[in-house]
């Protein structure tokens, strides 16, 4: 720990209550950046832990989904009022927790206050339908009403942008909360959990539990007073919580992983291509589930671009995120940078060329933190793992084509779909992108990231199971549809599916 630094201890927030968690067991949080440095120790919560959040959520949703809908957005309206107010603040404890640059995390904190602001506005949005019936004097309609009790597994990526994706919607809609936050980013849950019940949230809507997945989230999985699960991270643990929340029917929403590409045409912008596939490919160190990882590269600009890639990426400066002029933090920890390192070794193995990058940095202060140099791996082929398989690190690697239509070949040729891209000047051809990538985001002429807090979030095949965060979409996962029949005519009337001949 640094001199003259205090690590805070935090604890879980249950039924109203700032608490340890039942074992008395905690944790230590540490900046990857600088490994020494102890953010905090952290409640390392089970299922008891987890029983007593459920039903503190159950109980008080029987309040909560009473509450109008315009008066829980004026709570968000609020929540959104103080994260703009401390921004910066939040921003900086982001940086040293997760270690993606201050400019970025700046960002991962406006897209909660986004969030929030249109979550506000949609309490005085959730409509429902009002059709004519087929009998006189009878009214049809359609509302929506909250779920009940939902859990929330949320990534170390996005520590605040990502639950309140997931967060602010549930409430809106009358939900109660369960949050689970990652394990190397609970400091910044725990400051949300903070906002929002300053904002006016009441006891027990909102519970927060930390630990490992192993145990807190598999415990709120398998519990049966919970009726949500929203998931946010590997596909792999996102095929376990489908198949045991599928045990008790729980309404589940996955959001996975991802192996996106940017596709540049002969005819692009190679300038605007180039700033694309740069911050695409090494922002948030290449961790983001929308991170470009793959390159597809017309042929006739293969040649002279890929060298402008690799110049460009021995320029960026790695360093710790809160320092100024850094453009790239630390992988998120030991076991990550390990991964990136066995996939560099696997696409040597299998032929990939290292054209920059490659290891791990040494010397001024780097060894103190889990950096890796910004990599560029060049004749890779579709085939191979590191053109199929999510990395999640810096590692960017680079594909020839000839066509147009072998271009999107390529780019479809993984398990995943959450992200894509590409670069021409043709409308005819970007149209033809759109129309046969086969994934759930389609950039042209900008780069795989950069979603917006009022537009469909999520992908298809193994990125998740069909549901969509952010946007309107987002609250019909939060809600169920209820239809109600009202008859005034003062006598029976048989619909007609009751009248129909035998």
């Amino acid at each position: 720990m640094t001199k003259g630094m205090m690590a805070r201890e935090y604890q879980n927030y249950i039924d109203g209550k700032w608490v340890g968690a039942r074992s008395g067991r905690t944790f230590e949080n540490r900046n990857p950046a600088r490994y020494h440095e102890v953010i905090g120790t952290f409640p390392l919560s089970g299922k008891d832990d987890v029983d007593e959040a459920v039903g503190a959520a159950r109980q008080a949703f029987e309040s909560w989904r009473l509450v109008p809908a315009p008066k829980r957005g004026d709570i968000l309206k609020r929540v959104g009022d103080l994260l703009t107010a401390r921004k910066e603040e939040i921003a900086r404890q982001m940086t040293r927790e997760m270690g993606k640059v201050l400019l970025e995390t700046r960002g991962d904190v406006q897209e909660g206050v986004d969030t929030a602001y249109y979550a506000a506005s949609e309490g005085r949005r959730l409509f429902g339908h009002t059709v004519p019936s087929e009998l006189p004097n009878k009214l049809n309609m359609a509302l929506r009403v909250p779920v009940g009790v939902a859990a929330m597994i949320t990534p170390w990526n996005f520590p605040m942008a990502i639950p309140t994706w997931k967060i602010f919607p549930a409430l809106l809609c009358g939900n109660t909360v369960v949050f689970k936050p990652a394990s190397d980013t609970p400091a910044t849950a725990a400051t949300l959990v903070e906002i929002l019940l300053e904002a006016g949230v009441p006891p027990g809507v909102v519970n927060l539990v930390n630990g490992g997945g192993s145990e807190v989230g598999a415990a709120l999985v398998e519990h049966p007073d919970v009726d949500l699960v929203s998931f946010t991270g590997s596909t792999q643990v996102g095929k376990r919580i489908s198949e045991v929340a599928g045990r008790t029917l729980k309404r589940v929403s996955l959001e996975l992983g991802g192996k996106n590409a940017q596709i540049v045409m002969e005819d692009a912008n190679l300038e605007l291509a180039l700033e694309g596939v740069l911050w695409g490919a090494f922002g948030t160190t290449g961790q983001r589930c929308t991170a470009t990882s793959r390159l597809i590269l017309h042929e006739k600009v293969y040649d002279t671009f890929v060298p402008r890639v690799v110049r460009h990426a021995e320029r960026l400066r790695l360093g710790d995120g809160l320092e100024a002029g850094v453009d790239v933090g630390p992988c998120i920890n030991e076991s990550q940078r390990r991964i990136v390192e066995e996939y560099v070794r696997i696409g040597v193995a299998e032929g990939a060329e290292v054209l920059t990058g490659g290891k791990a940095p040494e010397g001024d202060g780097l060894s103190k933190g889990w950096f890796y140099e910004p990599t560029v791996l060049g004749g890779v082929t579709p085939a191979m793992r590191v053109a199929r398989e999510e990395i999640f690190g810096p590692v960017l690697s680079v594909i020839r084509v000839t066509s147009l239509e072998e271009a999107i070949a390529v780019a479809n040729n993984t398990a995943y779909g959450l992200s894509s891209s590409i670069y021409t000047q043709d409308i005819n051809r970007a149209y033809e992108a759109i129309r046969d990538i086969r994934a759930g985001i389609t950039y042209i002429n900008s780069p795989t990231i950069g979603a917006e807090a009022h537009m469909p979030f999520g992908g298809v095949r193994e990125t998740g199971n069909g549901h969509r965060e952010g946007g309107w979409t987002v609250y019909d996962f939060y809600t169920e549809w209820k239809t109600v029949y009202v008859d005034y005519s003062g006598r029976l009337q048989r619909a007609q599916i009751d009248n129909a001949e035998k």
